[in-house]
């Protein structure tokens, strides 16, 4: 995995999720990184008050729009994405509102994978259209769909690789190439289920990478944070307009929580990959359940592209039961104790939670018939979204099997 020039050469990926964005303190010659709380700074040279005219001045000034803890944290983002700049925002709804908001105005056309997180659909769906921009939803597997869906004031695609909730790839290099032929300007792609050790939208041909970082890039459920990466000269407009004025900016203390968890991340996208594999193996062999959807395995209708694209496959699967989801999800409610019923994923510990197929839509997209077809190919009625954690796999199964 390439990364920037650090030292003699180029850090691995473990290195650079330890060090990148770090270094020893000059003054005190602490190792690990400092928590920088003060909200405001006594600059060395005249800078402007407005964030707009900082007078050429580059130190920090104000914590909403800069500060040294933050700083740490985006710069190590921006390594582990193999990017030119990271800007990180309070959580990942925060950062996927100010990359809409921030690239795109009135007249504009946006295209948006109708499986979705559902906080940006509902954003997308119940926001855009009342400041005047279009969207469309459509199967974004599907590459004719997308350029059907294209027009003239088309100026973004969206897309989420793998989907939440129901695990549906898209392919990232054909939809960059579909971009660059007909003219899109920014093709971006959520990647908070794959991290960056799972998915390199950026060397795929995408401009911006979309991070929830209270997912895998945090990993302990305790902060919550989100990241917009890609070129330095579309961060620094965003920056100033998305963030000085929206106003969603990161706090130090949780920044310093992400750095802590980040420096860990390729240990456990190990450990979760490597349970994950072994859960959905014993899932798909298991007679109370009718289906299985993990990347990983090679029952996954898109394996082969999931090989192409992704270098780790991730915690994340959905199982589908044959008894009524309701009812096991009740069980796991009174009966589990490794893995937790909540909402949520990315974290160290098991999560899984019961998603209604009809519910998710209502609250996302209409979708016309064919598409809600395809929708249903992968969710059916409903499905167990279950982010496997990093414990025994051994643990995780037998409880499983106490509930099935």
């Amino acid at each position: 995995m390439a990364h920037k020039d650090e030292g003699d050469g180029k850090w691995g990926p473990q290195t650079a999720a330890v060090h990148a964005g770090e270094g020893i303190d000059p003054t005190t010659r602490a190792s690990s990184p400092n928590l920088v709380m003060s909200s405001t700074f006594s600059p060395e040279a005249l800078a402007g008050f407005s964030a707009r005219n900082r007078q050429g001045y580059e130190g920090f000034v104000y914590g909403r729009l800069s500060n040294p803890t933050v700083r740490q944290l985006e710069e190590k983002l921006a390594v582990l994405e193999d990017a030119e700049d990271a800007q990180v925002y309070a959580s990942g709804m925060a950062a996927s509102h100010a990359l809409l908001a921030g690239r795109l105005s009135a007249g504009d056309h946006l295209i948006i994978s109708d499986s979705n997180y559902v906080g940006t659909a509902e954003l997308v769906r119940d926001s855009l259209p009342r400041w005047g921009i279009a969207v469309t939803a459509v199967d974004s597997s599907d590459l004719a769909k997308i350029e059907a869906a294209i027009r003239p004031e088309t100026r973004m695609l969206w897309i989420e690789t793998p989907a939440n909730p129901i695990m549906r790839l898209s392919d990232i290099a054909a939809c960059a190439a579909l971009k660059r032929d007909r003219g899109i300007r920014d093709l971006v792609v959520d990647s908070t289920f794959a991290s960056p050790l799972g998915t390199r939208p950026l060397a795929l041909g995408a401009d911006f990478v979309v991070h929830s970082l209270t997912k895998y890039i945090g990993g302990h459920g305790d902060a919550m944070g989100g990241a917009v990466i890609g070129r330095r000269e579309d961060l620094a407009a965003l920056n100033l307009e998305a963030t000085v004025h929206y106003g969603g900016v990161l706090s130090p203390f949780n920044a310093w929580l992400i750095l802590r968890g980040a420096e860990t991340l390729p240990l456990r996208m190990r450990a979760h990959q490597e349970s994950a594999l072994a859960v959905a193996r014993f899932l798909e062999d298991h007679p109370a359940v009718a289906r299985v959807h993990y990347p990983g395995l090679p029952s996954h209708p898109q394996h082969a592209l999931a090989k192409q694209q992704m270098q780790n496959f991730s915690g994340m699967l959905t199982f589908q039961t044959k008894e009524p989801g309701e009812a096991v999800a009740q069980r796991m409610i009174e009966t589990c104790r490794v893995i937790h019923y909540a909402v949520s994923l990315g974290h160290v510990r098991s999560l899984v939670t019961w998603i209604p197929t009809q519910m998710l839509m209502d609250s996302t997209f209409r979708l016309a018939p064919e598409a809600e077809a395809a929708y249903r190919a992968f969710a059916g009625d409903g499905i167990f979204r279950f982010s496997v954690g990093i414990e025994d796999a051994e643990d995780l199964c037998r409880e499983l099997d106490e509930v099935l």
